[in-house]
């Protein structure tokens, strides 16, 4: 009945039988479950894995049953931390869906394969443009570097818009944190006075460019995406990211909306920091994978914290999981 919960049978059968008779012993509960001793003793320590015995405190060796009320709450609270870990994973894959695509690609020879290496960032930047230039009908791009540097955005002004003056669809995914900044909010907004489509999300998997679905330049390594880049042609290749950029526009916000906020009241950069504190990353790679600094990440951990009632970060992951926060 409970194997939904993660209880086999002879579990969950010991579970009960110490309900109903907690002063037996392992010898009384394999007689009156007509079962080996050995296959009691395993289930003991299953149910003492999952917090549903306990030692008795006056009786040394005793264990004594956890209330179903309490034991089942923790079982339900394990699942939905299994599941929210699900959910990361999920989201970890594909993330990581492009990255992989650039490693894998970057180890196949260059002739006739589709794909051509860029090293450094004057042969990168060239390349960009001279695709731009030639675009047919569209430009998307993920752009995971949050706030950027008013001389970049000058340097892209006239290309850009060029571009969307010839009735290029040019759709872009920002971070959210590129709405903290004034002049990076003040060229997004420009952007989409000239037509160009722009969405942020709280986290990006890698920087992307792909145009007309027929070409995308991808960086080697996300973590220093001036070293190299590789130009793909493919056409499995490029559906596959492109399949990536859709999924991630699909589930992006509107500039022109506010912050999102989920049931709980958190927004959608709360809820991407939980994921990546459940997962064991530090403030720098918070700040990082966010676009924001290490004080920031810092600021909205003992936010959430306070909001949790916790006194840890561990503490602070189960008590997210519990309440369905990070699912």
């Amino acid at each position: 009945m409970l194997d939904s919960l993660g209880l086999d049978v002879m579990t969950e059968s010991v579970y009960r039988a110490l309900l109903s008779r907690p002063a037996d012993g392992v010898a009384d509960i394999a007689a009156h479950l007509g079962a080996a001793e050995d296959d009691v003793r395993g289930a003991l320590d299953r149910l003492s894995g999952l917090s549903l015995v306990r030692p008795a405190s006056d009786d040394i060796g005793q264990l004594h049953p956890v209330t179903p009320e309490i034991g089942l709450e923790l079982l339900l609270a394990r699942q939905q931390a299994d599941l929210a870990a699900q959910q990361l994973r999920v989201e970890a894959s594909r993330a990581a869906a492009a990255q992989l695509i650039a490693e894998h690609a970057s180890l196949t020879p260059r002739t006739g394969s589709g794909v051509e290496r860029l090293e450094g960032l004057d042969r990168i930047r060239d390349r960009l443009g001279r695709l731009t230039q030639s675009v047919r009908g569209e430009v998307m791009t993920l752009a995971p570097d949050g706030a950027h540097h008013p001389d970049s955005i000058e340097a892209a002004k006239n290309l850009n818009g060029e571009v969307l003056g010839r009735g290029v669809r040019m759709r872009t995914i920002y971070l959210d944190s590129a709405r903290n900044s004034t002049h990076t909010l003040a060229y997004v907004n420009w952007l989409a006075a000239l037509g160009g489509q722009v969405r942020t999300l709280p986290t990006l998997p890698t920087r992307l460019i792909i145009v007309d679905r027929e070409q995308a330049v991808i960086p080697v390594n996300s973590d220093n995406s001036a070293a190299a880049a590789l130009v793909l042609t493919s056409p499995g290749t490029l559906t596959a990211l492109c399949a990536l950029f859709d999924g991630l526009w699909q589930s992006a916000n509107p500039l022109g909306d506010g912050p999102r906020h989920d049931p709980e009241g958190l927004t959608d950069t709360e809820t991407a920091a939980l994921r990546l504190l459940a997962t064991g990353h530090t403030d720098e790679s918070i700040a990082k994978r966010l676009g924001v600094s290490a004080r920031t990440v810092r600021r909205i951990t003992c936010g959430l914290m306070e909001r949790l009632e916790a006194r840890s970060r561990f503490e602070a992951g189960v008590r997210a999981a519990q309440r369905n926060w990070v699912s």
